[in-house]
């Protein structure tokens, strides 16, 4: 269903505990941490032997509550991964060819539906909005401020309109001066008659004096925005709204961060958000100079798979998602995954609803959102009635309110249309996202240690020469950025005998290095201009001299690597491994 309608709470788990029973050897559903009330935090785990450390990928949808898309597509990711376990490509695993398809089915696939279940939970089943948490534990409540609360006992609490004189907006207007039916409120503008209006949480004020009313503020009720609440180049709330008390307060981000350092496998990082139809790239706080350049090769490559697939623009975070100019943002989780966890990491604003709108390509991207001009209000409303079943823009109710006299309530619903995409659509987007990810998730290392020859030296020694090689897209370090830390260990050889004894080389430990990977990005390899190609730096050949008969058990590895062991027997005459 979630292809076809966003899921609450119990369905979402009911899914996930569905795909855990029917395929034990491949999915494991476990419990990341628990929410501010309480809630399990799913983590899907994909993958055969799903304790055995190795190369993998993550994904995470639905950090912020009103953003349900993000869970639909990270739901659709699995279901297309569990297809190729199974042998049914299904989704957008369709469209892989058969290598990459191989590929993903040897990698681990860390899933996170839902990061945000109680703030979901609250958009979906009561309209309100929420940020990322319902949780507000902070120790100046006594402003004035706005809370959410349902007036007219319907269940809801979205929005609520008043008449005032001196308000900013209009009901939006055809050409022939005629208010359109139903009401769609537009910003109102020097040359406008009235009537106007001002627009409000459906709620109370909380500390209400009897006469001043305060602006509406979107961390009014509820404290954090998690997309601020992360280490890296974390800033305090007065330098930036959501950030919480200090990185990982907020129990939902510090349950990512605790898997995330105890697992230093993860390779690639998916960061699903809505709405825009754009890919956001690193860097974040610094212009695409300051960038390792094979890194930004390799992001090119996904950004033409993005193009191919979902017809998404790419663009660098710093250069063009600045709400403020020169202000980058802070504490945000694909730059925590970046630059401390070392991660393929990158954010996609699912659902191009500006596309759908006819509204043409800006730069800065983010002007998309700050220059919303009347005839995209139009443009939103006529979508709205013709693509969307008039979820969006519905009548005005009148109501009696506590405290300031008669409102309006229920003309205005963002969640489907705009925050997400109608439920029409949602399938588009699901397999046209999972098409275009399921590609980048097969660029992980892939280690492969074998015996390239085995000879007697004499009666009691016997040479044995060991491949080590990385047949992968990435490097075993992942990308170059990420070499310098510390959990990018490099790969070291032990060998340990049953009946026989290592005589050379003497080192309990062979340090093997890191192992490039082939790829180098959709710009970065070998050109008509420029043939050669590089040497074979993926791979390195040890040789061991071993005294006696038994077996030996070589085992190669790194704590980001995982480990790949042979074992290999040795006879008086020849070998088998």
């Amino acid at each position: 269903m979630f292809r076809s309608n966003y899921l609450d709470y119990a369905a979402l788990m009911a899914q996930l505990g569905t795909w855990a029973q029917q395929h034990p050897e491949f999915v494991r559903l476990s419990v990341l941490g628990k929410s501010a009330e309480g809630r399990d935090i799913p983590l899907l785990t994909l993958g055969c032997n799903p304790d055995t450390l190795r190369p993998a990928v993550w994904v995470d949808g639905n950090m912020h509550a009103s953003e349900v898309c993000g869970c639909s597509v990270a739901l659709a990711i699995a279901e297309d991964i569990i297809s190729l376990h199974l042998g049914q490509a299904s989704g957008g695993a369709k469209t892989l060819p058969p290598h990459m398809a191989q590929a993903l089915t040897g990698t681990l696939f860390y899933i996170v539906p839902r990061m945000s279940p109680d703030g979901a939970e609250a958009i979906l089943k009561t309209g309100r909005y929420v940020r990322s948490s319902m949780q507000n534990t902070r120790v100046n409540k006594g402003h004035a401020f706005w809370q959410a609360q349902d007036i007219n006992g319907d269940g809801m609490a979205g929005y609520m309109r008043q008449q005032d004189s001196n308000g900013d907006l209009i009901e939006l207007r055809d050409e022939h001066n005629v208010p359109l039916d139903p009401p769609v409120m537009t910003a109102r503008m020097p040359e406008d008659a009235g009537p106007f209006y001002k627009m409000y949480p459906e709620g109370v004020i909380a500390n209400f004096d009897g006469r001043r009313i305060p602006d509406p503020y979107f961390l009014s009720d509820n404290q954090y925005d998690f997309n601020r609440n992360f280490p890296y180049s974390w800033a305090p709330e007065q330098e930036q709204a959501g950030a919480g008390d200090f990185p990982g307060s907020a129990p939902e981000t510090r349950a990512v961060m605790e898997f995330a350092t105890t697992h230093p496998n993860i390779f690639t990082w998916l960061n699903l958000h809505t709405f825009g139809g754009v890919l956001i790239r690193p860097l974040g706080d610094k212009p695409d100079s300051k960038m390792d350049p094979t890194d930004r090769a390799i992001f090119e490559q996904v950004e033409a798979w993005m193009t191919e697939h979902t017809g998404y623009a790419t663009v660098s975070g710093f250069h063009e998602f600045l709400y403020e100019p020169d202000k980058p943002l802070h504490g945000d989780l694909s730059d925590y995954a970046y630059h401390q966890r070392g991660a393929l990491s990158y954010v996609v604003e699912l659902w191009d609803l500006f596309t759908q709108l006819g509204i043409e390509r800006k730069k800065p991207f983010i002007d998309h959102y700050q220059k919303f001009e009347r005839k995209d209000v139009f443009a939103l409303a006529r979508f709205d009635r013709e693509h969307n079943a008039s979820r969006i823009f519905k009548r005005w109710q009148k109501v009696p309110h506590p405290q300031l006299g008669e409102v309006e309530v229920n003309g205005y619903d963002p969640r489907i249309g705009i925050s997400n995409p109608p439920l029409e659509r949602l399938a588009h987007t699901c397999e046209t996202q999972s098409a275009a990810f399921l590609r980048v998730a097969a660029l992980t290392p892939n280690l492969v240690v074998e015996v390239v020859s085995q000879e007697k030296v004499d009666a009691r020694l016997t040479r044995v020469e060991v491949r080590v090689a990385n047949t992968g897209y990435l490097g075993s370090y992942g990308l170059a950025s990420a070499k310098a830390m510390p959990h990018t260990e490099p790969l070291r050889m032990t060998s340990v005998g049953a009946g026989v004894k290592v005589i050379a080389p003497q080192q309990a430990v062979i340090e093997i290095g890191h192992l490039d990977g082939w790829g180098a990005g959709k710009y970065g390899g070998t050109s008509i201009f420029m043939p050669w190609t590089r040497g074979n730096a993926h791979e390195r050949f040890v040789t061991l001299v071993v005294e006696g008969t038994g077996t030996l058990l070589v085992k190669v590895g790194s704590c980001r690597m995982g480990d790949r062991e042979i074992t290999i027997r040795l006879a008086a005459e020849g070998y088998a491994k």
